[in-house]
């Protein structure tokens, strides 16, 4: 999607981007100097792979403070980002046929460092009507009836449908796998954009911390995706292995880029929070323009800054897969204009019928998008054109409304 949408953009077309996750906002302040001054300080050279330790005493003081944990340097590990540490959890904790239950809709990489261990990837559905919480039932069954359930993906808050998980759903799961030879990966890149109360994890649950690893980025809370920079949370003993894993995979993360990091940590607080205030409205803007068009219905994310719209009404009007309509909306829809988002079937099956858009633009380019979106889906005779040419993208199942 997105290199169909820049080919198009160079080509003339206006394209508004609602298919990426990415801050439009800049780095905090604190961070760019602290950055530049580390590199003028000769903060270049290799650096200890499981990271500096001012930046793992930095990064666990937050999350103490942030999400009420009581862990020290020693449960941290820096990474260039949080999706390394999928790959890495995997190496640590899956051997070929080992079960790992995971939350669908889902992120796309999942299945790939599931697939690289030989591992199997069993599914739960997650439901609008339920707002997209984890469902303790299918993890229970797991559990009891998985010929060898080793490992559970949780991903709260949700990307794509922007579901929360609760201090009931935690409490569950934490109950259902303590104990047992059983890890849970918990990715938590959006644990700043958690739109009522604040965010859970499952970390602070009696006892997990021995069998959970969390992921948390810089990229999202504080606008610095292009830094490279996340750190993971567990125990000593796990992160002396992911030490190992970094070092024979990624060597370690820039000195340099990880006192930015520090500096962000201890300084951009107010700054992020501003952010995500910018971001909470840009998401209510959305989630009330796409509730006006007729076919869609919205709830309301409970984080993230995705909106995870139904448009199960349109596709089985037209005949239309929800991925199909994603493209028709940035190929078919306009020959001048289109709107780049993407099929929930990127997902997952269970994405099917709804489509996933991203909030991280500006307000007036999110009115004009639920604009397009509105005029372009009540254009039958074009989307019929659309499919005439494009079959693979025919609806012959009609998706649950």
């Amino acid at each position: 999607m997105l290199a169909v949408a820049r080919r198009l953009s160079a080509g003339g077309k206006e394209v508004i981007e609602l298919e990426i996750g990415d801050s439009p906002f800049a780095s905090p302040d604190s961070a760019i100097e602290a950055g530049i001054q580390a590199i003028r300080d000769g903060r270049t050279t290799y650096g200890p792979s499981i990271g500096l330790p001012e930046f793992r005493e930095a990064a666990a003081t937050y999350v103490n403070e942030e999400h009420g944990i009581s862990v020290t340097a020693d449960h941290v590990v820096a990474g260039p980002g949080a999706k390394t540490f999928e790959q890495l959890f995997c190496e640590a904790f899956l051997e070929p046929d080992d079960g790992v239950l995971v939350f669908s809709p889902y992120f796309t990489t999942y299945a790939a460092n599931i697939a690289r261990r030989g591992a199997r990837m069993v599914l739960s559905n997650l439901r609008a009507a339920k707002a997209f919480r984890p469902n303790l039932g299918d993890v229970r069954r797991f559990l009891e009836e998985d010929a060898s359930p080793k490992a559970i993906f949780l991903n709260s808050p949700h990307n794509p449908t922007g579901g929360v998980a609760t201090e009931e759903d935690l409490g569950g799961l934490a109950d259902l796998v303590r104990g047992r030879d059983v890890a849970v990966f918990s990715d938590e890149p959006y644990d700043c954009m958690v739109w009522e109360g604040r965010h859970k994890s499952l970390l602070a649950q009696s006892g997990m911390l021995e069998q959970t690893v969390a992921a948390y980025t810089f990229s999202k809370s504080f606008s610095m995706s292009g830094w490279r920079l996340g750190y993971a949370v567990s125990s000593p003993a796990t992160i002396k292995i992911f030490d190992l894993l970094t070092n024979t995979a990624l060597s370690c993360v820039a000195p340099f880029v990880q006192m930015a990091g520090i500096a962000a940590l201890r300084e951009g607080r107010d700054y992020r929070d501003a952010r995500m205030a910018d971001f909470r409205r840009k998401v209510e803007l959305l989630v009330s323009g796409l509730n006006t068009v007729d076919g869609v219905h919205c709830l309301m994310p409970g984080g993230t800054f995705y909106v995870f719209a139904s448009v199960a009404a349109i596709c089985n009007r037209e005949a239309i897969t929800s991925h199909g309509l994603a493209m028709y909306l940035l190929e078919g829809a306009d020959d001048q204009s289109g709107v780049a988002c993407l099929g929930g079937e990127c997902f997952g099956a269970a994405g099917g019928g709804f489509l996933r858009l991203s909030c991280a633009q500006p307000d007036e380019r999110l009115t004009a998008a639920v604009d397009f979106i509105r005029d372009a889906t009540t254009r039958s005779d074009r989307i019929a054109v659309y499919l005439e040419s494009h079959q693979e993208y025919r609806l012959e199942i009609p998706y649950a409304v």
